[in-house]
């Protein structure tokens, strides 16, 4: 496999939508009748039931599935489990989806209220990893990957999001206090707040350098970040996280300071909603209300063959199911009319070479892109970096065949995944099949 670095990285010419420097209060949309949480699905499935349908919970309140599971759910409203069923996400993800019909008055959990006596890392991994922003906390206590370095995204990493930018403009003590707390509890004393197209003034007592980068697209991307303001390239095949560097959005650490402030755990997202006429606006709901709720609000209609997408239009994700609920890492929600929407086609490459003009890891898309179509994965990541890419979605933007490339990549990343797995699995079972058992003696033949 080339080990070919992020060298090079070019400019593009799409720049970032940066926000007005004063910002009203996002909408505040309450959810209808129900919330749904997906629960990923872990722990001991034989494991007696912690949670059953008929349950009820508060709004705060942790929720397991099964006794002595560690992956848990935080409760936005209060209510009672109405269903407990399996949901198949994108790319093999897994989820138990627990539905939750809302009761009328609200009664919030207390069990937080422990924690702020004596925050410590431990607590806030058992407490806040369900935040909005969806931190990845536990990997802040992985020996294995020795963090030493904590990056604040106060920008938001695809085009048309505004949520952080807007965190950090109208929440920048909430911020400052969750980076207080982050370093007490880790002992990472660098963390650095990254902002961008805008004055380094008015930060001074945030405790954390500050560092701007370009407004082009897809500078806001953590590989990006690494290279231009850390001075640190990653290598193809390896993680920001392999290097020492955690990621946490604006979002997540103001969601951690407001947890210690308010003494309950924070429960409402904050998410950019673009809407077909391309008007943007920023809304406050609770994690786990159906997109319907939101778009009835505004009253958007959803037609055959529009597109609704999580994230922005780089490198989002369609949703197919206006049931489909606002996740903790929802920052975006773009409507997309049919008559807008970009259609893939199976016309082939035409080698315009724009696709390797624009790759700001400058690999032979064209090239790598016929290897994907073909189904040869391996062959894609030997021969042509396909683990190099950094997954922005300018590819498939300029392509001029309209082939669908940025996806060809992502699911060639899965196959390859789920084909390692499998032959660690294989590889595992083999070698417990022949060492022999404990206390056989082993003969000469």
């Amino acid at each position: 496999m080339l080990k070919k670095s992020f060298f090079g990285l070019s400019r593009s010419q799409i720049e970032y939508e940066l926000l007005p420097a004063r910002l009203p209060e996002p909408d505040r949309v309450a959810p209808s009748k129900k919330v749904t949480l997906f629960h990923t699905r872990n722990g001991n499935q034989n494991a007696p039931a912690a949670l059953q349908v008929g349950d009820k919970v508060k709004t705060g309140q942790k929720i397991s599935l099964f006794a002595d599971d560690p992956a848990y759910v935080t409760s936005s409203v209060t209510g009672t489990i109405s269903s407990i069923s399996p949901y198949s996400g994108d790319f093999g993800k897994t989820y138990n989806a627990i539905a939750i019909n809302i009761d009328e008055s609200e009664v919030l959990d207390d069990q937080f209220k422990k924690q702020v006596q004596r925050p410590d890392l431990a607590g806030i991994i058992d407490y806040l990893s369900f935040l909005p922003g969806n931190p990845q906390l536990s990997v802040l206590s992985d020996p294995e990957t020795k963090i030493h370095t904590i990056v604040i995204m106060g920008t938001d990493s695809d085009l048309l999001i505004g949520t952080n930018q807007a965190i950090v403009q109208s929440r920048l003590d909430a911020v400052q206090k969750g980076i207080g707390i982050l370093r007490d509890v880790t002992g990472i004393e660098k963390i650095i707040l990254i902002t961008a197209g805008e004055s380094m003034q008015g930060y001074g007592h945030i405790g954390a350098q500050v560092k701007n980068i370009d407004t082009a697209y897809p500078a806001a991307l953590p590989h990006m970040i690494m290279k231009n303001v850390l001075g640190e390239v990653v290598p193809a095949g390896k993680t920001c996280t392999d290097m020492g560097v955690c990621f946490l959005t604006a979002e997540a650490t103001a969601a951690i300071g407001n947890a210690f402030s308010d003494q309950q755990i924070p429960v409402r997202k904050i998410l950019t909603l673009v809407t077909k006429d391309g008007k943007q606006r920023l809304i406050e709901t609770a994690i786990g209300t159906p997109i319907r709720d939101i778009l009835d609000t505004y009253g958007v209609s959803i037609n055959e063959e529009d597109r609704i997408i999580f994230g922005g239009p780089m490198a989002g994700s369609a949703v197919y199911s206006l049931d489909h609920p606002v996740m903790p890492d929802t920052d975006g929600m773009v409507v997309i009319d049919r008559s807008d929407a970009a259609y893939s086609s199976d016309y082939p490459c035409i080698n315009c070479g724009d696709c390797v003009r624009v790759c700001p890891t400058q690999i032979q898309v064209h090239m790598l892109v016929r290897f994907l179509e073909a189904g040869q994965y391996e062959e894609a990541a030997d021969s042509y970096d396909l683990y190099s890419c950094i997954e922005c979605g300018l590819c498939s933007f300029v392509c001029v065949s309209k082939i669908p490339i940025f996806q060809y990549i992502r699911l060639a990343k899965y196959e390859l995944e789920r084909a390692a797995a499998s032959e660690a699995m294989d590889t595992m079972e083999t070698t417990e099949e022949t060492e022999p058992t404990e206390g056989a003696e082993a003969t000469d033949a």
